[in-house]
């Protein structure tokens, strides 16, 4: 049993373990008194810090500073491109969607995944087909299987189609290459080891967008608010830090618990296709995700049962539902690791689930 004063932390998909340049960037934001919207010294300074964040930011996915609207976090950025970009247009959304997608569009029309979670591209064509202006929202990576979605290939029936394409990113960014730009992009800080309370939603183009939140005219009338400058040159320095990590080294991390994990009598949700390299969703049949989190909680290790954003509830999935799963949606723990994990606490982990399924499997 690892110690119990520093529990093992393997829920980075949930929020990412604060990186240390972010924490310096948090400090330098918090000693800046200006107002970015006010015109005197001190607020110039706050307004270039600001810019300087937004610059980075979109730089990264190929794009002009001016396409980046700063949020609150990936929730709002999500509602935000549906509220733009979904008036006055059908909307279609992937079965596997996370709920800030989902509860934002109760009323979409939904694409179904196949077993491994890619989503039905024919479906998708037939839907488009129809020629009626339309919203497609398409998570880049799955935040419970870390299903990676065929981009490419939905970019091109949109495109095909003249339907604009909307991608939930807040999982992939910084951990995986983004080579489109003419989708909108949703993000969230502290899922690239920034802070809390910062996110931002990338337009394909600098334009005016029908405003979510109104206000006094911040992000140039875009998103109403003081911008949250110490959470946002937090984000920055994060993704820029999560952008030159070698995820390989996660990876093969991620494949030694896997490994282990099916030789103690668990299977792997997606395993068969391209996924994050930090993600894995392992069902172990016969045992409640509830009582595999508690006996690893017991053991010293943080891990999740799905998503994060559900006030603390473990329910069946609708991820692995939508997989086809039956008991299966609710017998998965998902660990994810993060961008500090060590050997040594992987190799711990793989102990305390061996021991664990050894234990409670049944069959």
């Amino acid at each position: 049993m690892t110690n119990a004063s520093a529990p093992t932390y393997l829920d980075a998909n949930a929020t990412e373990p604060l990186r240390p340049a972010a924490r310096e960037a948090v400090l330098s934001g918090l000693l800046l008194s200006g107002n970015p919207s006010s015109v005197h010294a001190e607020g110039r300074e706050a307004r270039r810090c600001l810019e300087d964040a937004r610059s980075r930011i979109s730089a990264g996915f190929g794009r002009i500073s001016g396409t980046c609207v700063f949020t609150s976090g990936g929730t709002e950025a999500d509602a935000m491109a549906i509220h733009a970009f979904g008036q006055g247009r059908r909307i279609l959304i992937g079965a596997t969607e996370h709920d800030a997608v989902r509860k934002a569009a109760p009323n979409a029309d939904v694409i179904p995944v196949n077993g491994q979670g890619i989503l039905d591209l024919e479906t998708l064509r037939q839907h488009l087909a129809h020629g009626a202006p339309t919203l497609v929202c398409v998570m880049a990576a799955n935040n419970e299987t870390g299903v990676l979605s065929p981009l490419e290939d939905v970019a091109a029936l949109c495109r095909d189609s003249g339907a604009h394409l909307h991608v939930d990113a807040v999982q992939s960014a910084g951990r995986l290459p983004f080579s489109l730009t003419e989708c909108s992009v949703a993000l969230s800080g502290h899922k690239m080891g920034g802070p809390k309370g910062a996110g931002a939603l990338l337009l394909p183009r600098d334009e005016p967008i029908d405003a979510l939140m109104v206000g006094g005219g911040q992000e140039r009338g875009r998103r109403g608010g003081t911008q949250p400058l110490p959470a946002i040159l937090g984000m920055a320095a994060a993704f820029n830090e999560a952008q030159a990590q070698d995820w390989s080294a996660i990876e093969a991390l991620r494949e030694r618990v896997e490994q282990v994990a099916v030789a103690a009598g668990a299977r792997v949700a997606g395993r068969e296709v391209a996924r994050l390299p930090n993600t894995s969703c392992l069902i172990l049949d016969g045992v409640a995700a509830q009582v595999q989190l508690m006996t690893l909680d017991l053991e010293g290790f943080c891990v999740s049962a799905g998503s994060a954003c559900s006030s603390g509830k473990v329910a069946a999935s609708h991820v692995l539902t939508a997989m086809g799963e039956t008991t299966g949606a609710s017998q998965a723990i998902r660990v994810s690791l993060p961008w500090n994990v060590r050997a040594e606490q992987v190799d711990a982990f793989c102990d305390a689930y061996e021991r664990m399924a050894r234990r409670l499997n049944k069959r």
